[in-house]
């Protein structure tokens, strides 16, 4: 029999939740996505040694002579996520997301300038827009941001996304794909209600199904790719999503697995289904927003632990270009 892995592979896209090469090229997932927290992890395996050290010599070089680690360490960073998506999409048929920096999720402007500059650099390493999504917080300003970057034919991915107000919202703004987070949803309902839930029950897995419901039921092109999963069967709970993102030990466990597993989620039978339109407008969201408890601490919480992330592989780097740098002092005597 199929494990359940070849089976979710028949009707859903999975793609790896990684910044590690070694687990993209065992599981050959059809596309990869990053967050900073995989990135600082990945920059801390000997393995990819080479790549940091690479991408902090050309952020010194580009930085110039005058600049501190720590400068020169912010430059590299930007540059540090594009490096490990161009290793990725030479594994990878289809795409891979990168993000911007979290930092910056209340500012429409700067993250479109932000996002420009990950094009740019993909763009000079020859590889097409359509392979690149932008990974942007689901925050009103960084929706309005993806809108106008889309229709400049920048592929968006909306991340952080808890709640039908942003699902919503990415929709009308027509951004290429939206990232639920099942496993952070499951997380605050355990800890608000002191319950476990499993299977159907998980309020991760029905946030998501209500999603793909109300997109397929309205025609929207935008995709929905579940995200964030804690175990197995909040992912064959959602067996026929567009795309799934998983990191690679639940890869690994439904690779393990065999079993019959039937899809979930079926446009098809959207279409029959009595769902009430939605038009959100800012004012709604804010009000949305502010009545979900969840969506409203888990957004908070996410673009902080990501900013956090940012700040710590910063130091990761300007640790390492002072290694490199004593070093060189050391070979020069």
């Amino acid at each position: 029999m199929a494990t359940l892995l070849e089976q979710l592979r028949g009707m859903t896209k999975v793609v790896a939740d990684s910044g590690d090469i070694n687990s993209i090229e065992k599981f050959k997932p059809t596309d990869s996505t990053t967050n900073p927290s995989l990135i600082a992890a990945a920059a801390e395996m000997p393995a990819y040694a080479s790549i940091v050290d690479d991408v902090l010599m050309q952020a010194r070089d580009e930085a110039g002579l005058n600049a501190s680690d720590k400068e020169v360490a912010a430059l590299a960073f930007k540059t540090l996520a594009v490096a490990f998506g161009k290793k990725i999409l030479a594994i990878v048929p289809g795409r891979v997301s990168t993000e911007v920096d979290a930092r910056l999720s209340y500012d429409t402007e700067k993250t479109k300038e932000q996002a420009r500059d990950i094009i740019q650099q993909y763009d000079e390493a020859g590889i097409g827009r359509e392979r690149i999504l932008i990974k942007i917080a689901s925050t009103w300003e960084g929706i309005k941001a993806a809108e106008a970057l889309e229709k400049e034919g920048i592929h968006c991915n909306l991340t952080l996304l808890f709640g039908l107000h942003q699902a919503i919202a990415c929709a009308e703004a027509q951004v290429t794909l939206i990232s639920p987070f099942v496993g952070r949803i499951l997380d605050w309902y355990k800890k608000d209600t002191g319950k476990d839930y499993t299977g159907a029950d998980d309020p991760g897995v029905q946030s998501v199904t209500t999603i793909y419901n109300y997109y397929k039921h309205f025609g929207y092109k935008t995709v929905v790719m579940g995200a964030s999963f804690r175990n197995i069967g909040e992912i064959t709970e959602l067996a026929g999503c567009d795309l799934l993102t998983i990191a690679p030990k639940l890869l690994a466990e439904l690779d393990a697995k065999e079993g019959d597993l039937p899809k979930k989620l079926d446009a098809s039978k959207a279409a029959d289904l009595k769902i009430e339109k939605l038009t959100i407008d800012k004012a709604t969201f804010d009000k949305m927003h502010a009545e979900d408890r969840m969506a409203h601490d888990k957004l908070k919480e996410g673009i902080e632990g990501f900013s956090k992330a940012l700040e710590d592989l910063e130091k990761l780097l300007a640790k390492r270009l002072s290694e490199i740098s004593e070093k060189q002092t050391v070979g020069a005597h």
